[in-house]
């Protein structure tokens, strides 16, 4: 008997195996499988379907242009996800550990910056010049945070106004990247939308190389988005407290 949801994951054949589970954040369930005898991920969560379909379009752009990054694996029917549930490659690395490290991981994020631009927006986000207009856009709202904090959030914001946009990944933590000496993948596009680049970029050390004044901006207009996107939790409290007063 499968658990609730997972019967989709039959569409992959009948041979199939959950292993055990993964750590995959509040919004999915994540589990190592296996397909056809080799290992893989599989993660259940309540996207829709236009929404999974950017998503996994934007995975196969990424590992065709050279990128390592979770492949989106095909059911028997040749679909890339089925009633919630992907099924993508099982990536090897761990964590970023060195500044030599992170600053690999922010050539790696800005290479995803490059080959994004004018990437269409993932259905139903906004991005953070949106937000300087309206107060809703997937997993924000700005409706249920106090008004003096949106202010202070739309503030930081207002400052990238005006620039370029492409694909951000949206929550490059150390837990989303796996490093190796021969490359650095990103794992965990949960988060990934259209935006301005500097959001990707406030890194340990400052890896992205900004100059202070550049680093500012970046910073609070991350802290920002930070504290909007996961309100009203602990950590989006104390993210909050880092932008500045208007």
């Amino acid at each position: 008997m499968w658990p609730v949801g997972w019967e989709a994951l039959r569409q992959w054949g009948e041979d199939v195996v959950r292993v055990e589970p993964l750590a995959g954040g509040v919004a999915n369930d994540v589990w190592s499988v296996r397909v056809g005898g080799r290992l893989a991920v599989a993660r259940l969560g309540r996207r829709s379907d236009a929404d999974l379909a950017w998503e996994t379009d934007l995975l196969v752009h990424l590992d065709r242009e050279g990128l390592t990054v979770p492949v989106p694996i095909p059911a028997a029917d040749g679909r890339l996800f089925a009633d919630g549930v992907v099924v993508m490659t099982y990536l090897e690395g761990g964590p970023p550990e060195s500044p030599d490290d992170w600053r690999r991981v922010a050539g790696t994020l800005r290479e995803v910056h490059r080959l994004t631009r004018g990437w269409p927006q993932r259905p139903g986000w906004r991005s953070s010049a949106d937000l300087l207009h309206v107060e809703t856009g997937t997993k924000v709202d700005l409706g249920a945070m106090p008004p003096e904090g949106v202010a202070r959030c739309r503030a930081a914001w207002a400052r990238l106004a005006g620039r370029e946009t492409c694909v951000v990944h949206g929550d490059p933590n150390p837990r989303n990247i796996l490093v190796t000496a021969a490359r650095v993948a990103l794992i965990d596009w949960d988060e990934s939308h259209v935006d301005v680049p500097d959001l990707d970029l406030v890194l340990p050390g400052n890896a992205a190389g900004f100059d202070d004044d550049a680093l500012d901006v970046a910073a609070q207009a991350s802290a920002a988005w930070e504290a909007a996107v996961c309100w009203d939790d602990d950590y989006s409290v104390k993210r909050l407290a880092e932008v500045r007063p208007v």
